[in-house]
């Protein structure tokens, strides 16, 4: 091994327990930790097995996303989820790690006393190391929230679209928010998986919950409306408030051979007359 890494890997060697002890002390102190409990000590040992992996593969920090220090990557990004996952910030998650550093370097005076120049440069080398695998655990926690985000994300959209049985033969999609582009073909993918396996022949989009209707939005409900009309049933567009048809009519949108009706309940009256249905009330 290169000298560097030797000093490192024989300080990690020495008394392991007591160093991690150092570690989490250091990380309590800097506000890293609330507190130091179990699955902090777990996560100090596999970080110390990771680095040391990395270090007995003559990694250097200079070239910190070598392939020696893999194991060290996987070990950062799993511990970065982890407190993602728990509600940590990134900034408690770089101070934990950065906090490796005094026990280090206590290590590293008792070490070399003699040689000055000896001792700034394995400081330096060790400080840079640090630095580098802090960086690294920021950019997966970052990583991992985005992740979290995003699946959140998809999961509320499913939950703000679902598909409705309202009678045999007539489905309902109520739309809330805004329509972009990902979600009109969240829609059309949920909707026309339903017709398919319902064997629905009238789909109602009812759009009372969405805010504002402009051209954009216009064309993904006609497309919307194309491709169930591709599936051989036809559509009923619900929701259209005299605000929103003011807006269809200025903007000089098409919505020619398209149903549309004020309410989902007058959609709901004319999908049952469309489909045979005739309700009617109870004499008393």
């Amino acid at each position: 091994m290169k000298t560097q890494n030797l000093v490192l890997d024989e300080i990690l060697q020495n008394d392991l327990k007591q160093f991690i002890e150092d570690w989490l002390a250091e990380s309590l102190q800097d506000g890293a930790l609330v507190r130091a409990p179990a699955s902090a000590q777990t996560d100090a040992a596999k970080l110390v097995r990771a680095l040391r992996d990395g270090i007995r593969a003559d990694g250097e920090p200079a070239q910190f996303e070598a392939p020696p220090w893999a194991n060290l990557h996987a070990v950062l990004h799993e511990l970065s989820a982890s407190r993602a996952a728990q509600g940590a910030s990134a900034g408690d998650t770089s101070r934990f790690v950065l906090a490796i550093k005094r026990p280090i370097f206590a290590a590293l005076q008792l070490r070399i006393t003699e040689d000055v120049r000896a001792l700034m440069e394995a400081i330096w080398w060790n400080s840079n190391l640090a630095d580098k695998m802090a960086q690294y655990a920021a950019r997966a926690y970052q990583s991992s929230r985005e992740e979290v985000i995003h699946r959140q994300q998809q999961e509320l959209l499913e939950l703000s679209t679902p598909v409705i049985k309202l009678w045999d033969g007539v489905l309902a999609v109520p739309i809330i928010g805004t329509l972009d582009s990902g979600r009109t073909q969240l829609v059309m993918e949920s909707l026309l998986q339903r017709l398919v396996e319902t064997g629905s022949e009238l789909a109602i989009v009812d759009i009372t919950g969405v805010p504002t209707v402009d051209t954009l939005v216009a064309q993904h409900l006609i497309k919307t409306v194309t491709a169930i009309r591709l599936m051989g049933a036809d559509c009923i567009i619900s929701g259209i408030r005299p605000q929103i048809a003011q807006t269809i009519v200025h903007l000089g949108i098409e919505l020619q051979g398209i149903t549309t009706k004020a309410t989902l309940a007058d959609a709901l009256g004319l999908a049952l007359k469309a489909t045979g249905h005739l309700v009617t009330r109870a004499t008393a």
